[in-house]
């Protein structure tokens, strides 16, 4: 990977991966999500990503959404707990068309209350429809008791009584106050030279001067381990198990990638996979899910299974678990794990889409891309009590569940 780094006249960081493809990206990671909500205006970040597109001072709503797609291109975002990420994938010589239209959304939105309206519907129906789907659901949900108490223990999408009361004035005060140079990284990804694409971004973004506005973030307190079971009428019942693990700086990152991998990873040949499916039939999909954030992280497993399946589901994933956290792995079976997980990176790393999310998220939270080179090196370094460590925050004792059924 060729990576070219640069940072513009007001602060703004920039990256640029050079490559050889016809197809680009660029975009804008904002480090603001929904923990940077005050209480009554949840799904604020979340309905500004969506509204930011309805209108600036110099495009409508129309205009807007057709500025990429009349090239054959598109213009995307979407929100997490933390962050936001707002990008558009093109034909590699519309990059000066793409960057002048993210300028237009981040510094001169303004929020039409006619669109504000329509869109709240939109959004409105988007948290219904997740409602109506357990398997998603029951993630939310788990999060929710996870982080009780917490900026993290609200539902990105938002409650449906603040959503119908955000106003136009919320959005612009969100966007004005989190959308600062400050507080956000452009990322590139194209064969377009490093000079030429630092040039369009100083042009598009450097007079953006406005400051950041103060706002809170604490380390979410602990909460006492929960045993939960919803009955919803459902056929099936979906479960997730999980707990706290470190931040994404943490000395055990790579070790927690390696384990959520070992575990749940996409193989079938997962150890819950085997474990679960093949060996017992107790399970129709299990998986597992790490996440880290800039000052905590957790782990979920997900499985799907018949009701009467779930209290024995549970305990061969606790059994598991502790067993990896009590009797290490030998090093010729972690570097089987190791030599999976590895491959599935180099794979992952030919899709572009990946690259770029990748150099935004890195930029913005590390002020640096890792390459796949670095990654990989890390994975190989963890050791078989690096991955024992790690799996001490999955004991038994530790995990916590949630089950929809």
């Amino acid at each position: 990977m060729n990576i070219f780094y640069h940072t513009l006249s007001n602060g703004m960081r920039v990256v640029h991966v050079l490559t050889t493809s016809h197809v680009a990206w660029c975009g804008l990671a904002v480090n603001a999500g929904s923990r940077d909500e005050k209480d009554g205006h949840y799904g604020l970040a979340h309905f500004v990503e969506h509204t930011i597109f309805k209108g600036t001072q110099h495009r409508r709503a129309w205009h807007i959404l057709n500025r990429m797609e009349r090239v054959g291109g598109e213009l995307n975002a979407y929100t997490t707990k933390e962050g936001t990420m707002l990008y558009s994938v093109f034909p590699q010589q519309h990059l000066p068309r793409a960057v002048d239209l993210l300028a237009d959304l981040v510094q001169w939105s303004v929020f039409p209350q006619e669109e504000l309206d329509r869109e709240r519907d939109v959004v409105l129906e988007e948290a219904a429809s997740y409602r109506d789907t357990p398997a998603d659901a029951v993630y939310d949900d788990f999060e929710d008791l996870l982080f009780a108490g917490s900026e993290l223990g609200h539902n990105i999408l938002g409650r449906k009584e603040d959503l119908e009361r955000l106003t136009r004035e919320d959005c612009m005060h969100y966007l004005k106050s989190l959308y600062v140079p400050a507080n956000m990284a452009f990322f590139s990804v194209g064969p377009e030279r490093p000079d030429r694409v630092f040039r369009l971004a100083e042009k598009a973004f450097g007079g953006m001067g406005h400051a950041m506005a103060p706002r809170h973030r604490s380390v979410p307190a602990a909460v006492e381990q929960f045993k939960k079971v919803i009955t919803i009428g459902t056929h099936q019942a979906h479960t997730v198990v999980g707990a706290r693990v470190p931040d994404m700086s943490h000395p055990l990152r790579h070790a927690l990638m390696l384990l959520n991998n070992i575990l749940g990873g996409p193989g079938m040949n997962s150890l819950l996979n085997v474990e679960l499916r093949e060996r017992r039939g107790y399970v129709y999909t299990v998986e597992s899910t790490l996440t880290l954030l800039s000052d905590c992280g957790w782990m979920e497993i997900y499985l799907g299974c018949d009701p009467d399946d779930v209290r024995s589901s549970l305990r061969v994933i606790e059994r598991i678990t502790s067993r990896l956290s009590e009797m290490p792995l030998t090093q010729r079976r972690l570097d089987a794990y190791k030599k999976q997980y590895c491959g599935q990176l180099v794979v992952a790393a030919d899709n572009t889409e990946f690259m770029a999310m990748r150099a935004g998220r890195g930029l913005l939270y590390h002020g640096k891309v890792a390459t796949i080179d670095e990654t990989i090196a890390s994975i190989q370094a963890v050791t078989p009590a690096d991955v024992a460590q790690a799996a001490t925050y999955l004991k038994a004792e530790r995990l916590s569940s949630l089950t929809f059924k």
